[in-house]
């Protein structure tokens, strides 16, 4: 499936949504939709040519002859005037199915739009899941990082070369390393609880 622009789907709603409400303003005016009849417009031009032919306005034509003629021409123009209903009839059938063709394709157009917002809004949770995820590692890897340190310190002050009683005990270094590292890890598990005590890591 071709990817389509979030900008072309805001255009293409914008013009549906344009030619709706134009179709909508000429459907409720009738005059408006009677002047876009143009059978009927081209008929009535070609009555009023008829009798501004210059050939026949130089002639001498009789008077009951042009007389005809001018009823015939107020005749046809009643007969235009009733066909106005009929006229607008049509073109209101006409442009109400444009209006429901328009109406539905600005309604897939929004359907569209708003998929797009919930699969947009679906993929932000997603990667705000991972996100809290990858700091909730960071923050447990900082925890024990800190209890690896407090262990290698502890080392460090027993490897220097400072006088002390537990030398001379054999034996003694197995229960200090230990202890120490046991005391640590008891420090990670006890900061590790408050972070989750404080809902700063999931449970």
């Amino acid at each position: 499936m071709r990817a389509v622009p979030l900008l072309a789907i805001e255009e293409l709603s914008t013009a549906a949504a344009a030619v709706r409400d134009e179709i909508e303003h000429l459907l409720d005016d009738n005059e408006d939709m009677a002047h876009l009849y143009l059978t009927r417009k081209l008929i009535q031009f070609q009555q009023s040519e008829g009798l501004l032919d210059p050939a026949s306005s130089n002639a001498i034509v009789p008077a009951p002859q042009c007389l005809r003629r001018m009823s015939s021409y107020k005749s046809g123009s009643l007969v235009t005037s009733n066909y106005w209903d009929d006229d607008v009839e049509d073109l209101e059938m006409l442009l109400e199915a444009y209006f429901m063709q328009l109406d539905g394709t600005r309604n897939k157009i929004l359907s569209v739009r708003e998929y797009i917002d919930d699969t947009e809004d679906y993929v932000n949770i997603q990667l705000d899941n991972q996100r809290n995820e990858l700091i909730q590692l960071q923050l447990t890897l900082t925890i024990a990082s800190f209890a690896v340190a407090l262990d290698t310190l502890i080392a460090g002050i027993f490897g220097m070369n400072i006088p002390c009683k537990l030398y001379t005990i054999n034996g003694i270094f197995g229960y200090v390393a230990g202890g120490a590292s046991a005391f640590c890890f008891v420090i990670f598990l006890l900061i590790l609880g408050y972070a989750r005590w404080k809902k700063l890591l999931g449970s």
